[in-house]
C-alpha cells in the first residue's frame, strides 16, 4: 500500500451547532459528493498551516483557531490519505463559492452522497455535539 497523503481538513462549528460542508467540483474523484472542506498538506507545511490555507483558497475566510479532533486513514481507489481533523468556532469572513463549489450549513447532516471517508465521523461528531449540548 502507498504511503498516506496528509489532508487537512476543517469542521466549521457554529455557536447552534451547524457544520460547513461543501460539494467536490466538476473534475474532481468523487465529484458532487459531500465533504468537510480541506485540502492537501504541502511539504514542509503544517496540518494547521495546510487548513488555514485551504479554508482561504477554497471559502475566502481566515480562520482564527481551531484544534485538532481526529485522524482516520482512509483508501479510495485512486488516493490513500491520511485525514486530519480540526474543529474551528472562530473565523473571520462568510465562507464563498471560491472554487465553484456549493456548499451547506448543516445540523443533521442529510445531504448525499457523502464522501465516504465522512460516513464514520457524523456518528462521532453528532456525540461531540451532544456532549457541548449543541441541539441539532
Amino acid at each position: 500500500m502507498s504511503k498516506p497523503v496528509d489532508v487537512a481538513v476543517g469542521i466549521l462549528l457554529k455557536p447552534d451547532g451547524d457544520v460547513l460542508l461543501g460539494q467536490r467540483p466538476a473534475g474532481k474523484p468523487y465529484e458532487g459528493y459531500w465533504e468537510f472542506p480541506g485540502g492537501k498538506v504541502e511539504l514542509n507545511e503544517s496540518v494547521l498551516d495546510a487548513l488555514k490555507r485551504e479554508f482561504l483558497e477554497e471559502l475566502g475566510i481566515t480562520v482564527l483557531s481551531a484544534e485538532p479532533w481526529c485522524c482516520i486513514e482512509h483508501v479510495y481507489p485512486h488516493a490513500h490519505v491520511h485525514l486530519h481533523f480540526y474543529i474551528s468556532r472562530e473565523w473571520q469572513g462568510e465562507p464563498q463559492s471560491l472554487e465553484g463549489q456549493a456548499f451547506a450549513w448543516q445540523g443533521n447532516v442529510a445531504l448525499t452522497p457523502l464522501l465516504p471517508a465522512t460516513i464514520p465521523l457524523l456518528e462521532w461528531l453528532d456525540d461531540f455535539r451532544a456532549q457541548k449540548n449543541f441541539s441539532s
